[in-house]
């Protein structure tokens, strides 16, 4: 299917260096097509985070294959990974990711100056999002100088600002009170409702689950219930 943003087939992910290894992925399909809002919702341990990661090419596959708007991963070196997702994919980080010595505004242009946006495009389009989660006044504080919940919002904003076709998320509400929260997922049901970006978030939070159209369940590297497209 053309439209299938997200393919994954047969994938396990083995992680052989631990004493004992670990089968963080066993035998994963999982198709997501676009405009789709998917949760990933299981216990730690359960294999959401490494789906997500094996998702967006910062983790190999052991076995089975990946594809991202019908280009194979697999097939592809750092450097292609590295270009794939500069241009079709947003993450949203628990760690945040933002560099230090840069303004919240600074970290929202980042990308879209390795994109090649002119400046002046840059700044208006970080404003605008910036403004959009609230954080109009922080724009010139470098993230040392923020909350944790300060520095997610500017994560996410680096993340959308450029309208990716897919948005990985990785515990999207971690460190956000519970209106920040909200006005953290309106945003991202307008940007998949009317711009049709695909998301993908590993949460253990019922109220973004709330908003997925599509919820999957995960236990011990398998999916173990899938609610299925909308």
């Amino acid at each position: 299917m053309s439209n299938e943003v997200v393919s994954v087939r047969g994938v396990s992910r083995v992680y052989a260096e631990e004493a004992v290894p670990v089968h963080a992925l066993r035998d994963v399909d999982l198709t997501v097509v676009q405009g789709e809002f998917v949760s990933l919702a299981g216990p730690s341990g359960s294999g959401k985070s490494t789906l997500l990661n094996v998702i967006g090419g910062l983790d190999r596959p052991t076995g089975g294959d990946v594809f991202i708007d019908g280009v194979l991963l697999n097939d592809l070196n750092d450097t292609q990974l590295a270009d794939l997702r500069l241009h079709k994919i947003g993450f949203v980080f628990q760690a945040y990711n933002l560099i230090p010595v840069l303004s919240a505004q600074e970290n929202v242009e980042f990308i879209m100056q390795l994109q090649g946006v002119g400046a002046a495009e840059r700044a208006r389009r970080a404003r605008e999002v910036l403004q959009a989660l609230g954080l109009e006044d922080m724009s010139d504080r470098r993230p040392g100088e923020m909350s944790g919940g300060q520095q997610q919002r500017v994560a996410v904003a680096r993340a959308i600002v450029t309208e990716p076709a897919l948005l990985l998320a990785d515990e999207p509400s971690a460190n956000l009170d519970s209106r920040t929260t909200g006005e953290l997922l309106e945003l991202l049901k307008t940007l998949n409702e009317e711009r049709g970006v695909t998301i993908v978030a590993a949460t253990h939070d019922p109220l973004v689950m709330s908003y997925a159209k599509r919820r999957i369940q995960l236990r011990d590297g398998q999916i173990e219930n899938d609610s299925g497209p909308a």
